[in-house]
């Protein structure tokens, strides 16, 4: 992995992927990891990442790089008294849950698998934020046990397998049942620290021994590119909550999702290369 023109030059386009992952952590309270995934992915490609890992590495170090942002943004909407604290102490249990059995799940799944897991995934939330934004309103309040627990374990097993902080996720539920947007995006930063957390340690134990991984990784996470960008998206995740206030959220939405598509589509052609 020494340094050439080429990783240098991606290496500052890693630096701007990490500023707009602390970008859309702020304006939606995700953790960026749609973001950093597929830019991973090309970076460890570039440096020569033994294929049968790459995915791997790219989806266990977007989930350690979500870890800081979500807390800060955690205490953050904390403070202000937006948490729905009540629906995170229940799901204290089940998103690690879900988040566990994804890295049992990568563990076992091959490169390919991983990338057509995470496109699939990216077209479905595409398609929300696109084509069904505030469509549908499935109840005046949250759905009472099973269902909840059961929700917090799904978002925790697709976030976990696409390395992101489950904000979409968790935004589309809460407001599908009246819940505010705001408390809604408030909340999915506590989520995510109940993804990132587990699915850190789950996915370095997942990928502990594996060969081909590149220097500096221990199991699934490379800490050169942890060191990288966490200090990136902690100074622009506040950006990003003072750009909610001044963007349109709709145009925002589409944007992402017509980006989501774009990577989706782009995983599925890296089938065939």
């Amino acid at each position: 992995m020494a340094l050439t023109p080429e990783l240098a030059l991606f290496a500052g386009l890693l630096v701007v992927a990490g500023a707009v992952a602390g970008l859309l952590a702020g304006l939606f309270g995700i953790g960026g990891g749609a973001v950093l995934v597929p830019v991973f992915y090309q970076i460890f490609g570039l440096a020569g990442v033994d294929d049968a890992v790459r995915m791997h590495l790219s989806v266990g170090t977007s989930l350690a790089i979500i870890i800081p942002t979500s807390l800060r943004s955690f205490a953050a909407h904390r403070r202000h008294g937006a948490v729905d604290m009540e629906l995170l102490k229940r799901w204290v249990i089940a998103v690690p849950l879900g988040v566990i059995l994804a890295s049992l799940v990568a563990a076992g799944a091959s490169s390919a698998e991983l990338r057509i897991i995470f496109a699939a995934i990216a077209l479905l939330l595409a398609i929300r934020m696109i084509f069904l934004r505030n469509r549908f309103q499935l109840g005046t309040d949250l759905p009472g046990e099973p269902v909840r627990f059961l929700v917090g374990t799904v978002i925790g097993l697709l976030s976990g397998l696409m390395g992101i902080g489950g904000g979409v996720m968790n935004n589309s539920f809460m407001t599908s049942y009246g819940r505010p947007i705001h408390q809604a995006v408030a909340t999915s930063a506590g989520v995510g620290v109940l993804i990132s957390l587990p699915g850190l340690i789950g996915y370095i134990i997942a990928g502990w021994g594996e060969p081909g991984l590149p220097p500096f990784s221990t199991g699934f996470i490379n800490w050169i590119a942890v060191a990288l960008i966490i200090p990136v998206t902690m100074v622009a995740a506040p950006l990003g909550a003072r750009l909610a206030h001044a963007l349109s959220k709709k145009q925002l939405e589409i944007g992402f999702g017509i980006f989501l598509v774009v990577v989706a589509i782009r995983f599925v052609w890296s089938l065939f290369e």
